[in-house]
């Protein structure tokens, strides 16, 4: 009878001890299947694997290959405009240089013409010389190449070189009462300053 009753306690408690390990397997696998799936929902959230993939080389230096052709295009870019650039300043500082050296000529024809007396202004080689000198002002307005106004001006040092200062009553206060030398502006920056002089 002992007997009989100590092996039925220790049946009932290996079966109470299975059913244990059973309930803690399937809260273990309950778990378990919870974090999986809590990490799924994560990946579709942040919509990448927590350890994903790295990138293939070929992609990577596809990437790298076409960073790279975008800087170099950019660079070329500002590389043909600066040029463009210089090449407009350094074509206009030519021009300059060449209306610089023509002006004394323009001058000499003035002289000339200026000295030519009335009673010669009919004869055929000053009428030829007058058309030449005029034919040149023509070529170098169409160049935009323009005389600076002076006389009853007021004096401006931008484009007015003063030589000279006289007493005027006939001028009011700094104005040009007179102009020795003509001069001239290309595209409205000066080539030449008048040379004047000015009433006080």
């Amino acid at each position: 009878m002992v007997k009989e009753a100590v092996e039925e306690a220790k049946k009932s408690a290996a079966e109470t001890e299975s059913a244990e390990a059973e309930a803690e397997e399937t809260e273990e696998t309950s778990e378990e299947a919870g974090s999986e799936e809590a990490k799924e929902d994560a990946e579709k959230k942040t919509g990448k694997k927590l350890f994903g993939k790295k990138k293939d080389k070929k992609d990577e230096k596809i990437e790298e290959l076409t960073d790279k052709l975008t800087r170099q295009m950019a660079e070329f870019d500002n590389f043909r405009k600066r040029t463009e650039k210089e090449k407009s300043q350094m074509y206009e500082v030519g021009a300059k240089d060449i209306i610089e050296k023509i002006l004394p000529v323009v001058d000499n024809f003035e002289r000339g013409l200026d000295a030519v007396k009335e009673e010669e202004k009919e004869d055929p080689f000053v009428q030829g010389m007058e058309k030449v000198y005029k034919y040149l002002v023509t070529i170098l307005e169409g160049i935009e190449v323009k005389p600076i106004e002076a006389v009853g001006q007021p004096f401006d040092p931008n484009f007015h070189n003063a030589v000279m200062h006289v007493e005027d009553e006939n001028f009011g206060e700094n104005i040009v009462a007179e102009e020795f030398q003509k001069g001239y502006t290309y595209r409205d920056s000066v080539v030449r300053h008048s040379m004047v002089k000015v009433a006080n």
